[in-house]
């Protein structure tokens, strides 16, 4: 969750209040078109409609109105945002990832109003202290920090209202300015990704689901002495209001001036998570954002945080990760190509017409795959070549492809677990936990 800056603007929650804010937006951002179309061409230039709808003050109009919003507007455009598949152009994802600390909280009259309604007017006199400023503000909700009258510390996450109830509208909007924008083809087809977005927002949304999602985690890990997950208080959770331990911890970004040591082994524990999440829990949680990990100190444990984007996953993803993974540690080129393609990642279209160019990223992959020890995870060079491989492809709008909606949130955790391995700089044998995984594993 973002860290909250002190202001409260209250959520808008009616339908027609949050159709309104998008046609404000939408206005606005049209408004800033015609004035900076206007200033070019009396400059003497020939704009494009793309490059006057990325100017810096509609990138502020919409980043600002989405945060205004939250809910599934926010929330739809950081799961965007997010390094998970490249599934819409360079710009657009920039655009949608100045919403990840932009969150704004409510001011305490609607605070007041939430609570009264899950819990009953009377509901402070449950704590011996509240703390109406919220110590995080993310899309769905913010998160207070309460002490019990026996003295155990509390945190509690309080849903935006109105968020549940406009999340189909929300994604519907968010939808219809990505097509009006421009930038995606005609004929790609984001129906089954906006379906599914919608089912995991509303999930997101139920706080209750959330609590027993928390409770399986903290079944699974409590014998990992690496992990904390906190305990659920469901005596005061509901659909609306999440209560469980308040556990203490740092950023876990703060740990980028940690010694190496302690940067590797934390990595290889979350890399290690997300490899038991894949092919032993059969559950993931699929939000990487780095506000869900926190880190102590004293212990040197990983405090696990936000489970509403729990997912089960299914045999099937686990089965095309795993031949995907043995093509690259195998080093076999047509293998990986394969199984990519039959797995979806790669859509035909894209092989057939780019068939030297995929295997050239290809090659590029497997030959950092195949290097022996740790992997360096702060050396990017070869992403910027991979990136200017793909750049070709990329301008064939024709062989575009979403993959199944089922990789794709897969795919989301572990991108985003790579890029914060790439913030932290580790240095992890990925290569080594990837074969014991997969020798223990296999069919």
């Amino acid at each position: 969750m973002g860290s909250d800056d002190g202001r409260g603007r209250s959520v808008p929650r009616g339908r027609l209040s949050r159709l309104g804010a998008f046609g404000r937006m939408a206005g606005g951002v049209a408004g800033g078109v015609m004035a900076e179309g206007v200033r070019r061409l009396a400059d003497g230039q020939r704009p494009r409609i793309s490059d006057l709808l990325l100017t810096p003050a509609n990138v502020g109009r919409v980043a600002d109105q989405l945060s205004h919003l939250r809910g599934a507007a926010m929330k739809l455009g950081q799961m965007i945002s997010m390094d998970a598949g490249d599934v819409l152009p360079p710009e657009l994802t920039a655009i949608l990832a100045r919403l990840r600390d932009r969150a704004q909280h409510m001011p305490p009259q609607q605070l007041q109003r939430v609570l009264a309604a899950e819990w009953g007017k009377d509901w402070r006199t449950r704590f011996a202290r509240f703390d109406a400023t919220p110590v995080a503000a993310a899309s769905i909700g913010q998160v207070h920090r309460a002490t019990l009258p026996d003295g155990r510390v509390l945190a509690i996450k309080v849903q935006y209202p109105g968020v549940a109830e406009s999340i189909d509208s929300d994604v519907d909007n968010v939808a219809t300015l990505l097509r009006v924008s421009g930038l995606l083809p005609a004929g790609l087809d984001l129906k089954p990704l906006l379906a599914e977005a919608k089912a995991q927002l509303h999930e997101e949304a139920d706080y209750a689901r959330e609590g027993e999602q928390l409770t399986r985690f903290g079944t699974l890990l409590a014998d990992d002495p690496r992990f904390v997950v906190p305990a659920l208080h469901a005596d005061l959770t509901t659909d609306r209001v999440l209560a469980m331990d308040f556990v203490a911890g740092v950023p876990i970004e703060t740990l980028a001036t940690a010694p190496q040591s302690t940067r590797d082994g934390v990595m290889a524990t979350l890399i290690d998570l997300v490899l038991h999440e894949l092919f032993v829990f059969g559950w993931m949680q699929t939000d990487p954002n780095f506000a869900n990990y926190r880190y102590q100190p004293d212990s040197g444990r990983i405090v696990l945080l936000d489970f509403g984007a729990t997912r089960p996953i299914a045999d099937a993803t686990a089965a095309a990760y795993r031949a995907l993974l043995r093509a690259g540690l195998d080093g076999d080129r047509d293998a990986v190509r394969d199984a990519a393609v039959a797995a979806g990642f790669l859509g035909p279209a894209a092989v057939e017409r780019h068939r030297a160019l995929v295997d050239r990223m290809i090659d590029v992959i497997l030959h950092e795959l195949g290097q022996a020890g740790p992997f360096d995870f702060g050396d990017r060079a070869f992403v910027g070549v991979l990136r200017e491989e793909a750049t070709a492809m990329a301008a064939d709008r024709a062989t575009w492809h979403v993959p199944p909606v089922a990789l794709l949130f897969a795919q989301r955790k572990i991108s985003g677990t790579a890029l914060l391995a790439a913030r932290l700089k580790a240095r992890v044998d990925v290569r080594t936990m990837a074969e014991d995984q997969l020798g223990g594993s296999a069919p």
